[in-house]
């Protein structure tokens, strides 16, 4: 029952949540603070995860093709698949559940055991509006970008492997990134961002607006809300890829 009630809660949460904000020019003023804080921000490491897993992908392809009678053009075609279908929009979008979901919890958290919450509904404002609704334009906006960044990387990192390595050419690596390649992969993947990233500002803003205690709470709910969100978006990648792949 008590997850029922949580559930609940939360669809409660977004009704306030999407309400027109009460003055444009600070909303949109927080819009670009959180676009720093959760967009950008995380350049570095997904940048950083993306060409070095590409790279794993496409080495640990290369050394299971034995048999000579395969071509080695499916090395690229196979580091395409994965990194498209899986790597960049499930994985990175996991990475950062982690690093940008506590990081919203733990900052919402805080506000509302300093008060600062009840200071802003004293004051007639939305808090639900005005601290959460930035954040999910912000993620939901720029994480495909973020997402298409961490794919092309990813396959450039598996090219820059085979070619140091030596155990496949360039050119056998870009015939099998162009083999049969398909267009609405690019939009799933497009798709599952868009509501992994939703997922990603609403439930650490969940359990940071409703925590109850002092700081050890907000530590506490920190690490809930990164589990649960990681436990949701891969329950929402299974169903996700059952209704559009199958």
């Amino acid at each position: 029952m008590n997850y029922i009630s949580h559930t609940g809660k939360y669809f409660m949460m977004l009704s306030q949540i999407f309400k027109k904000p009460q003055k444009g020019n600070v909303f949109w003023a927080q819009i670009m603070r959180e676009i720093d804080e959760l967009g950008l921000k995380s350049l570095g490491i997904i940048m950083f995860i993306s060409f070095f897993i590409g790279g794993v992908i496409a080495l640990q392809t290369a050394l299971n093709l034995e048999s000579p009678f395969i071509p080695k053009s499916l090395i690229g075609f196979a580091a395409k698949r994965s990194v498209i279908l899986e790597f960049a929009p499930t994985f990175c979008s996991i990475i950062l559940a982690g690093k940008v979901g506590s990081y919203i919890t733990s900052s919402i958290g805080t506000m509302r055991v300093t008060e600062q919450i009840d200071a802003l509904e004293v004051m007639g404002i939305n808090s639900l509006n005005h601290l959460v609704l930035p954040k999910i334009i912000a993620t939901v906006f720029f994480y495909p970008f973020l997402i298409l960044l961490a794919m092309f990387l990813g396959i450039f990192g598996g090219w820059t492997a085979g070619v140091l390595s030596g155990l496949f050419s360039g050119i056998d690596y870009i015939t099998g990134l162009q083999t049969d390649f398909n267009p609405f992969l690019i939009t799933y993947a497009t798709i599952k961002t868009l509501v992994f990233a939703f997922l990603i500002a609403t439930v650490p803003s969940y359990h940071g607006y409703y925590v109850d205690g002092g700081s050890i709470e907000v530590g506490k709910a920190s690490t809930k809300s990164v589990v649960w969100t990681i436990i949701i978006i891969v329950i929402a990648n299974y169903f996700l890829t059952q209704m559009l792949l199958t």
